[in-house]
């Protein structure tokens, strides 16, 4: 694998028939990088909730607007960019899904399961509109070996 890392891109039609198809692409790619099991599927997890949330919440379902998925990979770790065409939003406005007022309260779990799951979770808002997701893994001693 390149050491300046290697991309691999998607874009998807905002309707959740596309939700596995990225998943599996995530499965791959996390393999070829070298995660374990278990942080695959959390990384794996991640990266559908953001694209559930693209699709469901940022495009809101227009399938005429796409999702974009990015993974910069490397030997010790993946980034992944989630982008939608929506109208953006403030993360800090999603509902606390631990407080005890939400915890039948579907909504924000999406966010705080990306939060526990990856070591790095952004948000961005370009100048162009919509939302990127921006998480970062890096691979722990134990999964490399050290």
């Amino acid at each position: 694998m390149d050491p300046t890392g290697s991309t691999i891109e998607l874009s998807i039609d905002s309707d959740f028939q596309f939700v596995e198809l990225v998943a599996s692409v995530t499965d791959s790619i996390t393999q070829l990088v070298g995660f374990g099991p278990e942080e695959a599927y959390w990384i794996g997890l991640s990266v559908r909730e953001s694209v559930i949330n693209a699709i469901k919440h940022g495009n809101k379902l227009d399938v005429k607007k796409p999702v974009e998925v990015k993974f910069v990979i490397s030997d010790d770790q993946i980034v992944i960019y989630v982008k939608d065409f929506g109208e953006g939003f403030d993360p800090s406005c999603v509902p606390n899904p631990l407080d005890p007022v939400n915890l039948l309260n579907p909504n924000g779990r999406g966010i705080f399961y990306m939060r526990t799951f990856m070591d790095e979770v952004d948000f961005q808002t370009p100048s162009s509109g919509g939302t990127v997701v921006v998480m970062r893994k890096r691979k722990t001693a134990k999964t490399t070996g050290l």
